[in-house]
């Protein structure tokens, strides 16, 4: 079998996460306690995937004292950084050149939680002689995505970037199989859209651009709301009502529930509630607090006795 290397695109502000984001990248932002990003790189390592390029740009500094290179996580882990934002198609191109191998290569957008089979996504890609394959989900409404359209082979038609009246329900779920001559084919250093230039042109000229539809679990994080639900799937999943991360304390009256992240060295004061909340690294939930749907930022001491819904605490 050829290699599989990938890129990670995380070089985003996640305006839409403000104010999480203020100091902190999107991909960076905590989801079950930890960094969305280690999710992404697991899910890399477990479909065979042994070289992976963070294409960095907003607060690039902060990814490397994390991940390093890799080692504790399995996976080679390298990091591009982009000066100057240069579009999904040029973070692509910038990352590539730091790549090793010269198998298929998985690109991956920052900001979703997906458990689709990324292997069958790579073996599909491989038997059929693609140029790239997409993977694709179906929404309700698809108006705020990229809606694509296939012919009977799966291989893609007309790829729609957001449009009001979308052809159909099946979207571009952000997750890429790229050959490596198609990566060389993006012009180095430019500023390109890979939705909105790339895959067009690809289309136009012919190339085998076809699509993996897979209709299990999805979900783009760009909202606090979106984060929220993200975190507390996977607290579920892992079979919990909430998760106690190292050295928290919580009162023996406290309830705690919803899917909640209590973070390290956290506690949580006599006769708190707290409920489908993330709750950071040192704070403090005062005695009597009761919390719905909220963020505590790292450090912050919520007073006690406060009633919040869909609220920030610190940030």
């Amino acid at each position: 079998m050829t290699n599989r290397s990938a890129i990670l695109l995380v070089g985003g502000r996640g305006t839409r996460l403000a104010p999480l984001t203020n100091n902190t990248p999107k991909p960076m932002l905590q989801v079950a306690g930890v960094p969305f990003t280690e999710h992404q790189i697991n899910k890399a390592r477990s479909a065979g995937i042994t070289e992976i390029v963070l294409a960095t740009s907003f607060k690039a500094e902060l990814f490397e004292p994390y991940f390093g290179d890799g080692a504790n996580f399995g996976i080679s882990i390298k990091y591009a950084v982009e000066e100057v934002a240069l579009g999904t198609g040029g973070a692509i191109s910038n990352a590539a050149a730091m790549l090793e191998g010269s198998g298929p290569v998985a690109i991956f957008n920052g900001d979703v939680l997906s458990k689709h089979d990324l292997d069958g996504q790579f073996k599909s890609h491989e038997s059929k002689g693609a140029d790239v394959t997409l993977y694709l989900t179906e929404v309700e409404d698809a108006r705020a995505y990229g809606a694509v359209e296939l012919d009977g082979s799966g291989r893609l038609s007309a790829f729609n970037e957001k449009m009001e009246n979308p052809p159909t329900n099946i979207i571009n779920a952000g997750c890429y199989i790229f050959n490596r001559q198609i990566i060389d084919s993006i012009p180095f250093g430019k500023v390109i859209s890979v939705e909105r230039e790339t895959f067009p042109q690809l289309l136009a000229t012919g190339a085998k651009v076809f699509g993996f539809i897979d209709k299990s679990y999805w979900l783009d994080i760009g909202t606090p709301a979106a984060l929220l639900k993200a975190s507390r799937d996977l607290v579920f999943e892992m079979k919990k009502e909430f998760l106690s991360l190292p050295e928290s304390t919580i009162a023996a009256d406290a309830v705690i529930s919803g899917g909640s992240v209590i973070g390290r060295r956290t506690r949580i004061e006599s006769l708190a509630q707290v409920d489908g909340s993330v709750i950071g690294d040192g704070a403090v939930v005062g005695a009597g607090a009761r919390l719905k749907n909220c963020f505590v930022a790292d450090g912050f001491e919520v007073p006690a006795s406060v009633i919040a819904i869909d609220n920030y605490f610190g940030f």
